[in-house]
């Protein structure tokens, strides 16, 4: 496993920082997502999608339904990308977002860490 790249938007005071990693197992996958828990204990949320040679699994991590998990899953299909994890860890700045405005943020942060643009 290695982290790639990673990134950081904030939107109303919220943070989300973008990490990519390359992995090879849903070892490695559970590995970073726990490490990502811990070194992030005050975040509200650590939404992420992966896809290995036979697998692949997302999870909105308790955000509305479909706002982070499956549209982090949905670049990494886009780009044709595998043994990639994409994992976005979301400090709640105290002011909502909306559905929309979460799918927004999470699809950018997640596109910045691959692509590693910075703004």
């Amino acid at each position: 496993m290695k982290l790639i790249n990673k990134s950081l938007i904030e939107i109303k005071k919220s943070k989300f920082i973008g990490y990519y990693y390359e992995v090879e197992t849903q070892d490695e996958v559970k590995e970073i997502l726990n490490s990502l828990k811990e070194e992030h204990k005050k975040a509200r949320h650590i939404p992420y999608a992966y896809k290995l040679n036979n697998t692949a699994g997302k999870s909105d991590d308790k955000e509305p339904t479909n706002t982070a998990g499956l549209p982090i899953y949905n670049i990494i299909e886009r780009k044709n990308m595998t043994n990639t994890l994409v994992a976005v860890v979301r400090y709640f700045g105290g002011t909502k977002l909306g559905a929309g405005g979460l799918l927004r943020a999470y699809v950018d942060a997640a596109n910045k860490a691959i692509t590693g643009d910075e703004e």
